[in-house]
């Protein structure tokens, strides 16, 4: 079966944006029309035209952008009506939607009567009209829901095959095969598969299936959204605060578990409560992070709370307190997210190893003291040693200094300081893997065993071929890069501080990072 509702791109302008259809009204893209009422159609108006000639046959025209958007917002009232009637509908495109037939025929007493019952609820429940037409497949019921036709079983190819070659929906395939000589879907169907797929291609290989009757691909049916909300009756009226709490948290660990279940949490909470005389309350919680089980029950025990007792409102007054006793409970999630994208931890919920972990360095501050406890926060600067900063936990995490604008697919820096300064003379990356406290003091030798030496113009005496760190036996150097210059806070005599940086690769694989001031040789940090 297929639901079709005729001009539905100007009954959508009408629903959404109150233009009424019973005047002349077309919808426009790229200067054509694509839908138009019938007044405009009696005008002479037709599908194809350009803005200028539509307008030239009549001039009282009311042109309207396409907007697929709203076609489809428009539509969902519809398709949620049939979904009253009938289970599995696949939207087609906005204006259109199918369902397998063999259900509700089986339900309604039949296909003509199956029908009737979906076109009449979808005028009571929209004020839409439709049409319905049935065959043994998609693109043949399409067609036959222009005309309101119920195809018998088995009937679909001889359906087709009186149709002109235009009603497979390709103009230039179509305009092709009237000039072949195939005038009909009928001819068309009768060509051999792999001649058509020869000389026309995948495309024109799929028209010629839907020529025949058959189906490209199954329906693919929406799923209606899960209903999250969770209930419970009472058989006795909730009058106390205690029953009433055990009440909520049941409820919320219902509630949770089933958004858990969906991959979902909720930032907004809707409470609402039936009492035996029939008053009905309402209230809806909002929290900035994700909703917890726990988090849950408190807000609907601190409502029902305030419900029973009379405590909430403006200070000083006191609301009436219900006439009687809550009989039902519905709890309302509002604001779904995804759970952090997180599946739910094999020990606890997902997120819970973090508080622990924060609640047992907070325990650990508060016997050694709050610099017992500290984390690094990047920030700005030339040297690896000078990008990093030891911050108690708990403390706001933000960096002195900029820091240089975030890499592709990194996140920025907190505090928005990620368009920072350039910070010139900056090591390239990749940064090294360990960063000396205090840099190893080390003699870099050249093949014939003499010093390595830079001058102030930067000029390497020779190229660097040993490496002695303190005591240890010398280091073959295998590869090396720079000088990397840096003449920081030159200004002040007493702060000025100018070295050299040197990458260094040893014959072990080992990767360092050199730096020579005034004369010495420094390792400052390891690369991994």
């Amino acid at each position: 079966m297929l639901l079709w509702c005729p001009d539905w791109p100007v009954l959508a302008v009408e629903i959404v944006d109150g233009v009424p259809a019973t005047g002349p009204v077309a919808v426009l893209h790229a200067n054509r029309v694509v839908a138009c009422s019938a007044p405009a159609r009696a005008a002479g108006v037709r599908r194809g035209l350009r803005r200028r000639e539509a307008q030239g046959r009549c001039p009282s025209l009311t042109v309207v952008d396409h907007d697929p958007g709203r076609d489809a917002r428009a539509f969902e009232p519809v398709v949620a009506a049939v979904e009253e009637v009938v289970a599995a509908v696949e939207v087609v495109r906005p204006g259109v939607c199918a369902f397998a037939a063999r259900g509700p025929a089986r339900h309604l007493g039949g296909e003509e009567a199956a029908a009737e019952r979906i076109v009449e609820q979808v005028a009571q429940a929209c004020a839409v009209e439709s049409q319905i037409g049935i065959a043994d497949g998609v693109f043949a019921a399409g067609l036959a829901a222009r005309t309101g036709q119920v195809v018998p079983p088995g009937g679909t190819p001889g359906f087709l095959a009186g149709l002109p070659v235009e009603a497979i929906g390709r103009p230039a395939l179509a305009d092709l095969l009237r000039r072949l000589g195939v005038r009909t879907l009928g001819d068309f169907a009768a060509l051999p598969a792999g001649d058509v797929l020869a000389r026309f291609g995948f495309d024109g290989a799929l028209a010629h299936r839907l020529a025949a009757g058959y189906d490209h691909r199954p329906l693919a049916v929406r799923q209606p959204p899960a209903d999250l909300t969770v209930t419970a009756h009472h058989d006795e009226p909730l009058d106390r605060v205690d029953a009433a709490a055990f009440a909520a948290r049941m409820l919320a660990e219902r509630l949770h578990d089933r958004l858990a279940g969906h991959g979902l949490a909720c930032t907004r909470l809707g409470i609402e409560a039936v009492t035996a005389h029939g008053q009905e309350l309402h209230r809806v919680w909002r929290h900035d992070g994700l909703l917890t089980a726990a988090a849950i029950a408190d807000r609907v025990r601190w409502q029902l709370d305030g419900w029973l007792s009379g405590s909430t409102g403006r200070p000083g007054a006191r609301p009436a307190r219900p006439t009687a006793g809550i009989v039902r409970l519905r709890l309302i999630p509002d604001g779904l997210l995804a759970q952090g994208g997180l599946q739910p931890g094999l020990w606890g919920e997902a997120g819970a190893e973090r508080d622990r972990a924060h609640r047992a360095l907070s325990r650990v501050q508060g016997i050694l003291g709050p610099e017992a406890v500290v984390t690094a926060v990047l920030g700005g600067g030339r040297s690896p040693a000078d990008q990093t900063r030891l911050v108690p936990w708990g403390d706001e995490r933000l960096p002195t200094r900029p820091g240089p604008p975030p890499l592709p697919d990194t996140l920025p820096l907190p505090g928005g300081l990620s368009a920072a300064p350039p910070w010139p003379g900056r090591l390239p990356p990749p940064a090294p893997a360990v960063v000396l406290s205090v840099p190893l003091a080390a003699t870099v030798h050249d093949a014939a065993g003499e010093p390595v030496v830079v001058s102030a113009r930067l000029v390497v005496s020779a190229a660097p071929a040993r490496l002695c760190v303190g005591g240890s036996d010398p280091a073959e150097i295998v590869g090396w890069s720079g000088p990397w210059p840096l003449d920081e806070r030159w200004w002040v005599p007493t702060e000025a501080h100018r070295r050299a940086r040197f990458q260094v690769c040893l014959a072990d694989g080992a990767a360092l990072l050199l730096a020579v001031q005034a004369g010495r040789w420094l390792v400052e940090a390891i690369y991994d």
